[in-house]
């Protein structure tokens, strides 16, 4: 395990940019302790439109309801205050929902400027592009285009995805050399940690795959989000999701050609005296 001194870069005044109430808590809860002035944003509202997620909570509002709930209970084990629900910031037809983050890149993208503009970080800590749920995957193309936006540093975290043979990895990077730093989690803090990840009661049945005494980061590898994340199936098709691995890639294509041709007509654009 390594000391926070290779860390440093995120150990300030970061943004922790996740899609669902309990990745930060899984991601990074223990380093969480360690930065000086974090935020946390939540980039969806947590809730998928299938009843089978949210059923028993009686709506798709009151399971999004519940788990804002949890998740400021959660940060408030380890003293994180600031928190943003990107889904409340939408009104109309617009929906930052859970599993659809990918349909929603332009409303979510001018919504993390203004939220960068007023919060002011000075690097950025998400999620990998690894195929794990399409809102994990969006999360790291946001990051990524706001990074080269704003010139500051992005970091990320894996939380899980799957082998060619269709298996289960946790918090490992699809692909990873010696660029990985690993963070232990011990005593107090990982007692945090765990009360943290005890208030996440709706989804306690997909948590005991994590293991919470290791977080591990590295700075954002440099990923072609015009592809798939890698050559076998996501997560989200083997469990058969509505959408496809070219289906998300898609979206990041045509929001980077859109963001392109944007910034080519800006420059067309001749200057007045």
């Amino acid at each position: 395990m390594t000391t926070p001194s290779l860390l440093a870069p995120i150990l300030g005044r970061t943004m922790v940019l996740v899609a669902h109430p309990d990745d930060e808590s899984i991601t990074c809860g223990g380093l969480l302790q360690r930065m000086r002035k974090p935020f946390v944003v939540f980039a969806t509202d947590g809730a998928p439109e299938d009843e089978y997620f949210w059923g028993k909570h009686g709506s798709r509002a009151a399971y999004s309801r519940l788990r804002q709930e949890e998740a400021r209970t959660a940060l408030g084990h380890v003293g994180v205050s600031e928190v943003e629900f990107l889904a409340e910031q939408t009104s109309g037809a617009v929906r930052l929902e859970d599993q659809k983050l990918f349909r929603a890149l332009p409303v979510a993208l001018e919504l993390l400027r203004s939220v960068i503009k007023n919060k002011r970080p000075d690097a950025i800590l998400t999620l990998a592009y690894e195929g794990g749920h399409p809102d994990h995957d969006s999360c790291s193309f946001l990051s990524a285009q706001l990074g080269r936006e704003f010139g500051f540093p992005i970091w990320e975290a894996p939380l899980y995805h799957r082998r060619a043979d269709g298996s289960g990895v946790y918090q490992r990077f699809v692909r990873e050399k010696d660029e990985v730093i690993e963070f232990g989690v011990a005593g107090e803090m990982l007692a945090r940690k765990q009360r943290m990840l005890q208030c996440y009661k709706s989804q306690f049945d997909a948590l005991p795959h994590f293991e919470p005494e290791c977080e591990r980061f590295r700075p954002q590898s440099r990923y072609e989000y015009a592809q798939p994340p890698h050559e076998g199936k996501t997560n989200y098709e083997v469990w058969q999701w509505a959408m496809t691995a070219k289906d998300v890639s898609q979206a990041f294509a045509s929001a980077l050609a859109a963001s392109k041709q944007a910034q080519s007509c800006q420059s067309a654009v001749p200057e007045t005296k």
